[in-house]
């Protein structure tokens, strides 16, 4: 394993931090920490090498 990051992990990092400013920006969202994880979670699955 190398140690530079790849295209996947940076569009998961930088969705994950958008999502997370903007539910912590406007809690009627839900809570910050469960809506970045779930939508990292959900990248992740997607984007999962078959």
């Amino acid at each position: 394993m190398n140690n530079q990051m790849d295209q996947r992990t940076v569009l998961l990092m930088l969705v994950g931090c958008s999502v997370v400013y903007v539910a912590f920006e406007h809690p009627s969202f839900g809570t910050a920490l469960m809506v970045g994880a779930g939508v990292v979670t959900l990248l992740h699955l997607l984007m999962k090498e078959r």
